[in-house]
């Protein structure tokens, strides 16, 4: 039976993005140092969860997958430490946007993305302003510690996902779920 240590990471993020991957970028040496081979950090984890309130503004936050920041240092960090790193950013696709996550396997490799699906709308949920409904559909990977599934808060609903932030399913591998 192959054993995989799985670790969920929450923090308080700030507007000083370099500050925020810092922090992330610690927290994940942490649980790799810890022995945990799947490090999943929160959703949107660049900036305070910004959907409470409306300012077009926010739109500058977005960025296309190959220019996201976050998304680069993680690449390195997981080539580096051997950990699979699913990491959520806000993309910017076109004209359009969503809540994304790039699985990055082990090896630094991207080894695509998913788009949540389910878009929360409400007084303290305003997300329809800023994100898309994905068009990825539900995503599993063939990652370096198994097959690993990923969900967004409020695609749990849909998808049945209880518990913590990583659940194994039937079948024995992993399914990540970022909220």
């Amino acid at each position: 039976m192959r054993k995989v240590k799985v670790a969920g990471i929450q923090m308080a993020c700030t507007w000083d993005l370099e500050k925020n991957l810092n922090k992330a970028e610690q927290m994940v040496r942490k649980a790799a140092q810890d022995g945990a081979n799947v490090i999943l950090l929160q959703e949107l984890f660049e900036t305070p969860y910004f959907c409470q309130r409306q300012d077009f503004q926010y739109f500058d936050l977005a960025y296309v997958l190959e220019e996201n920041e976050a998304i680069a240092q993680f690449r390195v960090i997981a080539k580096e430490l051997n950990v699979v790193l699913p990491i959520s950013f806000f993309e910017k696709a076109g004209n359009i946007a969503f809540n994304s996550m790039a699985m990055i396997d082990a090896d630094g490799s991207i080894l695509g993305i998913y788009r949540k699906t389910h878009i929360p709308d409400g007084l303290s949920y305003a997300e329809k302003i800023y994100f898309t409904s994905g068009d990825t559909g539900f995503k599993v990977w063939n990652t370096k510690y198994g097959m690993i599934g990923v969900g967004t808060e409020k695609d749990d609903t849909e998808m049945t996902f209880y518990g913590s932030s990583f659940i194994a399913d039937e079948s024995g591998e992993i399914i990540a779920k970022k909220d």
